[in-house]
């Protein structure tokens, strides 16, 4: 029965355990403050002993929407550290913004070459294909089956459309971003 009792016990701290605060400061008072929400931004950083994680300081300031107000309507003055932190980890963020888009805007611009590259290619073998086709002479090809044989009428009229399909797409496109 003392091992039920043992574990019952063990399992209900560890429950209170859970249910502390998981923020700990001194406010301005001298006061040790519990909170399950994180400090005001004028608590400097000093004085933050505990945070979630178990890590001690502001890994990032994080005021609640009654913090902000209250402290505002006093005019409490924001820390001039955490207002260079702040700046100086807007600058990294806008860096980091700018980068990203940058390297997008690479990729979507050799995506676009890569794809113009490939009309310009398309092109010119249409082309040259839709010469070779109206120059009138017995054209010969490798069926299926593999066996060799020549182009009659009717399939040379419709690869000379279908040339002349590619040409229109790929040409035009090609003639309108020059």
């Amino acid at each position: 029965m003392k091992l039920h009792k043992i574990l019952l016990l063990a399992a209900a701290s560890t429950w209170a355990l859970a249910a502390s605060a998981q923020w700990q400061w001194v406010d301005k008072d001298g006061r040790k403050v519990f909170s399950d929400r994180p400090p005001p931004i004028e608590v400097p950083q000093k004085n933050i002993l505990k945070q979630p994680g178990g890590s001690k300081g502001r890994a990032t300031p994080v005021p609640a929407a009654d913090d902000t107000a209250s402290a505002a309507a006093a005019g409490a003055p924001a820390s001039t550290a955490s207002a260079a932190q702040g700046s100086s980890q807007d600058k990294r963020l806008a860096e980091a913004k700018a980068k990203t888009e940058a390297e997008e805007a690479a990729r979507k611009k050799a995506e676009a070459d890569r794809i113009d590259k490939a009309r310009a290619d398309n092109c010119a073998r249409a082309q040259t294909a839709k010469k070779t086709l109206s120059s009138g002479g017995l054209i010969s090809h490798v069926n299926a089956n593999g066996e060799r044989g020549f182009m009659d009428d009717a399939t040379r009229e419709a690869e000379l459309q279908r040339a002349d399909g590619v040409i229109a797409s790929d040409c035009a496109s090609q003639a309108a971003g020059q």
